[in-house]
């Protein structure tokens, strides 16, 4: 009776276990989506911004490591494996819990980190190569145009109210974009990034703490 019941315990533990595996291959995911996504999106957001992805990513590698150690320690009865997988788990708790809280202050400073930094990107966009990359994936991906709207293009020396070809949505051959074409975005990009940033770090926010109150 005993050793059935130990048994089962056993079968729980490396049940758990699996399951820990999976939260921190979806620890590894989320975090490397989100950097990819917005990759083509530095010069817009601080190094900051990266932290809670990356966070997310280092945590997901170790709880992968960790659920090793204890389906080892499950299925051999291993109590130094036990062991060391019951103290890393409690590291583990405090760094998903950190990723979790991280992605929820995050939200409360994208708006003055979105003006600087699109304020100050925006006049070197025919000057700087890599920021004009940075402007024409935004606005092709998000559909908008300049910070505010079009009209914040030729405020900052674009000549003739013309404006990024990536802000229009298509253009007849050899035809530039201008306020005036039927195709041109009418958003400006700063709200629709914004947004998008804040609905990442409430999934970051949520992912982290989410599972750390599940674990």
């Amino acid at each position: 009776m005993v050793s059935g019941g130990m048994a089962c315990v056993k079968y729980l533990l490396f049940l758990f276990n699996l399951i820990f595996a999976i939260t921190g291959i979806v620890f590894i995911s989320v975090g490397a989506v989100i950097l990819v996504v917005y990759n083509g999106y530095n010069n817009f957001v601080d190094s900051w911004f990266f932290a809670a992805p990356v966070l997310m990513i280092i945590v997901g590698v170790i709880v992968f490591l960790v659920s090793f150690f204890g389906c080892c320690g499950a299925v051999k009865e291993n109590h130094c494996m036990i062991i060391t997988f019951s103290v890393l788990l409690l590291l583990i708790f405090a760094l998903e819990l950190g990723a979790g809280i991280t992605g929820y202050m995050m939200r409360g400073e994208v708006a003055n980190m979105l003006h600087n930094r699109l304020n100050g990107t925006l006049r070197q966009y025919e000057s700087n190569v890599d920021v004009q990359r940075s402007w024409d994936i935004m606005q092709h991906d998000l559909q908008c145009c300049g910070m505010n709207g079009p009209a914040d293009w030729p405020m900052v020396g674009f000549p003739s109210n013309t404006v990024p070809d990536s802000c229009c949505k298509e253009l007849p051959t050899q035809s530039k974009c201008d306020l005036n074409s039927i195709h041109i975005y009418g958003e400006g990009c700063m709200t629709k990034l914004q947004s998008a940033i804040e609905n990442n770090a409430m999934i970051l926010g949520g992912v982290g703490i989410g599972i750390a109150l599940i674990q």
